[in-house]
């Protein structure tokens, strides 16, 4: 029996290569479908099985966040089929999905903490988020890319803050002006091919003080979900790690609805004490899409794990028979 640890992913997963991604008789589409209902909001299946991806209407944040939570909990039951699952975490949104993988949620109460949040965060929608490299193009850190990520906070007027530490990369979030100074204050670079700065669509100011009013309203509305101890580690957005024999459940409420919401989310924290603390013999980064395959990469390299100093040696790892990192989509 192998030890695996999974990383769910983001909202910003979700791509046109995600539809028909949903077995339209399983009980939890179904279920979703039921819960979605309760609140005026359309079948998801349906969004699924859409005849052509829309931007406007699939990345809705009320969609997309329904949509990933069923992609990443059907993936995860596949991956942990006759594995020890040692560890979990989650990228963002992905904490909501890694309470419910881990146990500390049931199925129905993270579908609904990543609903009503998504609704929430539409509700009180400014501002925005833009990425930022902060490597270079053989995912080693760039000292000038970091000094100028830290350049255009500094000289935003407050405007603009760090939102999400993302391996590899900087998720900074900011009010429209902060949005704005910081797309001209970062000198454009390019990296395997994309070239950055460039904002995340239909973002907000996610893990940040400007999202606040979001935090008390989720904690009006999600009063009723019922934490329990997890019955695998999570590890959180700051690094932390919640036990299944030390997991305090009001500490998860906690953090799920205060800070995870208003202070910067450090996935490279998460990955850190995931490689360090549980060593698992492969990560499964369940769908949609392969986000982080490469936030995981970067992050070996910084550690320096099992050998892999650069993007080549990373990349001939994953070549092996059974590489380390393994996504389920593509």
């Amino acid at each position: 029996m192998k030890r695996i640890a999974i990383v769910c992913p983001g909202r910003g997963s979700y791509t046109e290569k995600s539809l028909r991604s949903l077995p339209p008789d399983h009980p939890w589409v179904r279920r979703a479908d039921e819960l979605r209902a309760e609140l005026g909001l359309g079948s998801v299946l349906e969004l699924d099985r859409a005849e052509r991806f829309s931007a406007a209407h699939h990345l809705r944040p009320a969609n997309a966040a329904a949509l990933i939570y069923l992609v990443s909990m059907l993936d995860v039951t596949q991956a942990a089929a006759g594995q020890r699952l040692v560890a979990v975490a989650g990228n963002s949104m992905g904490w909501y999905t890694a309470l419910a993988v881990a146990g500390a949620l049931s199925f129905e109460d993270g579908f609904r903490l990543v609903q009503e949040m998504a609704l929430i965060q539409e509700e009180h929608e400014h501002g925005g988020q833009i990425l930022y490299p902060l490597v270079d193009e053989e995912w080693r850190r760039d000292p000038a890319r970091v000094a100028a990520v830290e350049a255009a906070l500094q000289s935003s007027g407050g405007e603009a803050l760090h939102s999400i530490h993302l391996g590899g990369y900087a998720v900074l979030a900011g009010t429209q002006a902060g949005i704005a100074h910081l797309l001209g204050a970062l000198p454009q670079v390019r990296l395997g091919g994309t070239v950055y700065p460039f904002r995340l669509l239909r973002h907000g100011p996610y893990h940040t003080p400007w999202v606040a009013e979001v935090s008390a309203e989720a904690e009006r509305r999600l009063v009723g979900l019922d934490f329990q101890r997890p019955l695998a580690t999570l590890i959180d957005g700051h690094g932390r790690q919640h036990s299944p024999w030390s997991a305090d459940v009001r500490e998860l409420r906690r953090y799920t609805l205060g800070p995870q919401v208003t202070e910067p989310y450090d996935l490279g924290a998460s990955l850190r004490v995931l490689l360090r603390e549980h060593a698992p013999g492969r990560i499964v980064l369940p769908g949609p899409g392969n986000t982080l395959g490469g936030v995981l990469g970067q992050v070996m390299i910084e550690e320096g794990w099992s050998g892999i100093v650069s993007k080549a040696a990373f990349q001939a790892a994953q070549g092996e028979p059974e590489p380390l990192v393994v996504s389920m989509r593509r």
